[in-house]
Formats: C-alpha cells, sequence, structure tokens
C-alpha cells in the first residue's frame, strides 16, 4: 500500500500550489518518504482519481475536517447521512456563503465526537479552519465519492475501490506518540528547533527521510512540509463509535 500524507488548504486561490503531499511505501520497510510535490485542490483531485484507477492500493490521510457535528445537522434538519450533508454544504456556493448563512441561524461551533477522543486543535466551523472544512468536502470529498471511492468511515465502497480516503491531524498523531504538538510552527530558533526534535523522532516510528527531505522540512516556518510527513505514520485502527458514521473520525 502506499500512504499519501497530505497537507491541505483552504485558501481562496483553489490551494495555489500549497497543498503538500508525501508518500510512503508501506510494503518497503527502510524506504524513506518521497515528495510528491505542491498541488492545488484540483490537481489533488485529479492525481487521487488517478490512483483509485491504478493496480495497487492507496490510502490519503488528509489533515482537514471530513465532516460536521451531529448537532450542526440537527439544527438545519439535514439529515444523518454524509452524502445529503456534502450536497447541502455545496449548495451554499462558497466557503464564506455556507458560514455566513449557517451562522445567521446557528452561531455554535461545536466540536465532533473525534474532535473530544482525539484532541483537534479545532471545530470544523472555527474561522481558522472553515475553508479547509467546505472545500475539502464540496471540491475533493463529494467528487471522489460520486466516483466511487471509500471514504473512511462515511461511505463504504470497499467493494468498488482499492483506494481509501482518510482524516488525519499532525497535532493528534504528535499527541499520541507523546512529542511536542505545539511550538514547532513559526520563524526562528525555538520552532525550528521543534521541528528538528520531531524529525530526528520519526525513523523510530518507521518514517525515514533523505536528509535533504528533514532539511525542507525543518526550515519550513509554517510547518506544512513536517504537517505531510506527520501524516505518513501508520494510521490507529479502532472500532469507531457509531457518531464516526456521519462526524467522520481521524485516525
Amino acid at each position: 500500500m502506499i500512504l499519501h500524507g497530505v497537507d491541505f488548504s483552504g485558501a481562496d486561490s483553489g490551494g495555489a500550489a500549497k497543498i503538500r503531499v508525501v508518500e510512503r511505501n508501506l510494503r518497503a520497510r527502510g524506504e524513506p518518504v518521497s515528495l510528491r510535490g505542491r498541488f492545488d485542490r484540483r490537481t489533488l483531485l485529479r492525481l487521487m482519481l488517478e490512483s483509485a484507477r491504478e493496480p495497487g492500493e492507496h490510502l490519503w490521510r488528509i489533515d482537514a475536517p471530513f465532516s460536521l457535528p451531529i448537532e450542526t445537522l440537527d439544527a438545519f434538519e439535514v439529515p444523518h447521512d454524509w452524502l445529503a450533508m456534502a450536497r447541502w454544504m455545496a449548495g451554499f456556493g462558497s466557503p464564506r456563503g455556507w458560514r455566513h448563512d449557517v451562522r445567521t441561524i446557528h452561531r455554535k461551533e461545536p466540536k465532533r465526537v473525534c474532535d473530544a477522543s482525539e484532541a483537534t486543535p479545532m471545530a470544523p466551523m472555527n474561522l481558522r479552519v472553515f475553508k479547509q472544512t467546505w472545500t475539502l468536502i464540496c471540491e475533493v470529498l463529494l467528487p471522489l465519492a460520486e466516483a466511487g471511492v471509500h471514504i473512511e468511515p462515511l461511505v463504504n465502497r470497499a467493494q468498488e475501490s482499492r483506494m481509501v480516503v482518510c482524516e488525519g491531524c499532525p497535532a493528534s498523531v504528535l499527541r499520541r506518540f507523546g512529542w511536542p504538538s505545539k511550538g514547532y510552527k513559526g520563524q526562528g530558533d525555538p520552532p525550528r528547533v521543534v521541528r528538528a526534535t520531531i524529525l530526528e523522532r520519526l525513523p523510530s516510528v518507521g518514517v525515514r527521510m533523505t536528509d535533504a527531505l528533514a532539511r525542507e522540512a525543518m526550515d519550513d516556518p509554517e510547518g506544512d512540509l513536517l504537517d505531510a510527513i506527520l501524516l505518513t505514520t501508520t494510521p490507529t485502527t479502532t472500532v469507531v463509535p457509531a457518531e464516526a458514521l456521519i462526524e467522520a473520525w481521524v485516525y
């Protein structure tokens, strides 16, 4: 299986080559991860659809909310069905239009069960993340679902697709390992030292890098490349609660 770690962007420009994709071959022990490149959302979707047609197995793990809390769906009488929710969101036409219209009626920004369980930093409708939530669901996941791709645990197409897409969170990964989950983003020595510490520890959990890629991740003040690399760690396996079939889960 090829594991793809994706640091996502909901920027108005379509991602504008801010999306980072790192790949790890889970069957080749010791093989270093590779940087696939920088992409916008349209190109990311094309790459994912292409991998769905390839003979091998692919797992795409993306750093952005895959769904909304049940509380929000209930406030707008949206059925407890992920496809219905995604189509409802897409009907607003843009992330700002969606958030504005929703907040005129329901100003709460609740977290999902998985956000509380996996200690994600922000709720899906938070001001800092709502664009990622809307663009990922409406511009990437909905077309994938309509193309027959399996989105774990929301759209069960395992019999039709050898490709699986799941939600990940670098901060949650760091907390699971007991590593620093804050303070690694930003200019200057303190954040750079934290990034270096994390990068030095990654081989202990099976993620190996070339020296060049490690240096690039260490020198990236935004931490985007490191986030993508963290998403190539082995995902957790768990029995998800019933809410996850609607709200998604963080693996």
